[in-house]
C-alpha cells in the first residue's frame, strides 16, 4: 500500500531537482511557475488528479486491500493492485480490469472478506412451489456443511432461508470458505450436490423456462 506514496514522492523529488538546476529558477519563481503548472494541469487533468486523491483516500482509510474480493460499480473480482491512480480487479472469468480509484467518489464499494481469509458465500437452487420445502431447507443445509470447502464455527455460521418467487422457491443458502478463492469451487460443489439430493429424494424443481421467464438461478 505505500508503494503508490513512495512513488509520488521519488517521482515529486526527481522533478524539483532537474526543473530547478535546468531553468535557475529562484525559489519564489519555481513555486510561481508550480502554481501555474498547476492551475493549468488542473484543469486538463482533472481526472488524473481525482484519481490520485482517490489512491490516497484508499490508503489512508484502506476501503480495501491487495487480495479482498470486491465489487465496485459493475465490476467484481479480487484486488491484485492498488495503485496511485487505478486499482486493479481480476474478475471470475480471470479478466483484469483496471477501474481509476477516483470511482471510489461515485460508485459504491462493496467488500466480502476485509482483509480477511475467509469469506460468506451464497448459493441459490430453485425448487417447485409445490416441493417439501422443509425437506429442500435441510437438504441445502447438509449441503453447505459437508462440503470440503466450507469454514463453519461460532463465529461463521450457515443460514438456510426460502424466498417465494413468481413461478417458483428460492432456497438460498449461506455459509463460509475458509479460503476466498474457493468461493467458486464452493457454490457449484453445493449446487450440484444439493441438485442431486433433490432428485434423489422426489424434490420437484421448476422447469427451466419457469425460471428464464422469472429470473435466473444463482
Amino acid at each position: 500500500m505505500f508503494i503508490p506514496v513512495a512513488k509520488f514522492l521519488i517521482y515529486g523529488t526527481a522533478v524539483y531537482l532537474v526543473v530547478g538546476p535546468l531553468f535557475q529558477l529562484s525559489t519564489t519563481q519555481l513555486l510561481a511557475v508550480s502554481g501555474l503548472l498547476g492551475a493549468a494541469l488542473g484543469f486538463g487533468l482533472k481526472d488524473l488528479f481525482a484519481g490520485v486523491i482517490g489512491g490516497l483516500v484508499i490508503i489512508l482509510e484502506r476501503p480495501y486491500q491487495v487480495g479482498d474480493k470486491v465489487a465496485i460499480g459493475d465490476h467484481y473480482g479480487e484486488v491484485t493492485d492498488v495503485g496511485l491512480r487505478a486499482t486493479t480487479l481480476t474478475t471470475p472469468d480471470d479478466t483484469a480490469v483496471r477501474i481509476p480509484n477516483a470511482m471510489l467518489f461515485t460508485e459504491s464499494v462493496a467488500n466480502a472478506n476485509a482483509g480477511r481469509p475467509e469469506m460468506m458465500v451464497v448459493v441459490e437452487v430453485a425448487v417447485a412451489p409445490e416441493a417439501d420445502v422443509a425437506r429442500a431447507r435441510a437438504v441445502v443445509r447438509d449441503a453447505l456443511v459437508t462440503s470440503r470447502y466450507a469454514f463453519v464455527d461460532d463465529d461463521h455460521p450457515v443460514a438456510v432461508f426460502v424466498e417465494d418467487e413468481t413461478y417458483y422457491r428460492t432456497v438460498r443458502g449461506k455459509a463460509y470458505v475458509a479460503d476466498l478463492r474457493e468461493e467458486f469451487a464452493f457454490a457449484s460443489d453445493v449446487t450440484e450436490r444439493a441438485l442431486a439430493a433433490f432428485e434423489a429424494e422426489g424434490i420437484e424443481t421448476p422447469d427451466p423456462r419457469v425460471l428464464a421467464h422469472g429470473g435466473a438461478q444463482g
